[in-house]
């Protein structure tokens, strides 16, 4: 059950999930006081560095888990990457469901990129009270692949070897990648900051082969199963890796299901924006929709996968 809305952030938004809280999930009052943000590729929980004070500010508790082996800073996963060729999803998952069912209520999961995918993987295992994929990179069976996300990939898809490392970008495909709505200089900014390169292997089998194995692979999900936590898709409009209509694609697999399914685009952002200008408009939407949808109804903890 998929509903569609588009927001300008620079006017007024009359369909705000705040101001619909009266057509919330009604199942449940619960009101989450965590919220879990799972960054993505090529990115670090540094990633989230004006989320986390924003979001605490507002009286909530927020983690900002990373992959297992990923604990270090930036610059050491630049210098010694090894640990990023040999991650697996099947452990990063595992790792962040135990963050989620370690804590004593279900909290607010919001994941970008493959932090999306992932977000999806944990709501699928019926945990957390709500989830939000910003710029999600899909879960199999989502045959969706634009031209500017072809482009963006083709320096990690080019090279076959790259499946068994870790890989990334210059910073001149960076800029093409995630932050095309900024100037170079300012991009260079942010390369600087937050890129590390990330498991090839990940982009070779969850971005190109899942679709073409037989059987399921680790990203695939139950679209039709009905008790879960509610969902909502964020896209960017200028996204080039994962473009609108990954999102929005993704989003309407999940028609099947009774459970509470949302997509929302936001015009003229880029994969970037949870830090590009204006990235407070993305962070409230987020947790005001998630506020308004918050359902523990289906929460089954330590059960798993």
């Amino acid at each position: 059950m998929t509903s569609d809305s588009a927001l300008n952030p620079d006017s007024p938004n009359p369909d705000s999930p705040k101001a619909d809280s009266a057509n919330a999930d009604s199942t449940s009052p619960f009101v989450p006081d965590t919220i879990v943000l799972v960054h993505g590729l090529w990115m670090t929980p540094r990633s989230w560095e004006f989320w986390v004070p924003y979001y605490e500010a507002k009286g909530y508790r927020v983690l900002t888990p990373t992959y297992p082996g990923f604990e270090v800073e930036v610059e050491a996963l630049r210098e010694n990457s090894d640990v990023i060729a040999e991650a697996t999803v099947p452990k990063t998952i595992d790792h962040l469901a135990a963050v989620v069912t370690g804590l004593e209520k279900p909290p607010i999961i919001m994941g970008h990129s493959f932090g999306g995918a992932l977000t999806q993987l944990l709501i699928a295992r019926g945990l957390g009270a709500a989830g939000v994929c910003i710029n999600t990179a899909p879960t199999e069976g989502v045959r969706v692949n634009p031209p500017s996300q072809l482009k963006a990939l083709f320096p990690i898809l080019s090279k076959p070897s790259n499946a068994h490392k870790a890989v990334g970008f210059t910073a001149e495909q960076f800029h093409y990648t995630f932050t095309n709505t900024l100037g170079v200089e300012e991009s260079n900014k942010v390369y600087e900051r937050y890129h590390i390169p990330a498991p090839g292997s990940w982009v070779w089998t969850y971005g190109l082969v899942a679709n073409f194995k037989p059987g399921h692979q680790e990203t695939w999900v139950d679209y039709a199963f009905d008790d879960r936590a509610p969902l909502l898709f964020i896209s960017g409009g200028s996204d080039h890796i994962m473009p609108a209509s990954v999102s929005k694609s993704n989003a309407r697999h999940y028609d099947k299901s009774a459970a509470h399914t949302d997509y929302h685009e936001f015009p003229g952002r880029s994969h970037f924006t949870c830090g590009e200008p204006g990235w407070e408009a993305v962070a409230d939407y987020a947790l005001d929709w998630a506020l308004a949808h918050a359902n523990v109804s289906h929460v089954r903890k330590n059960e798993p996968a």
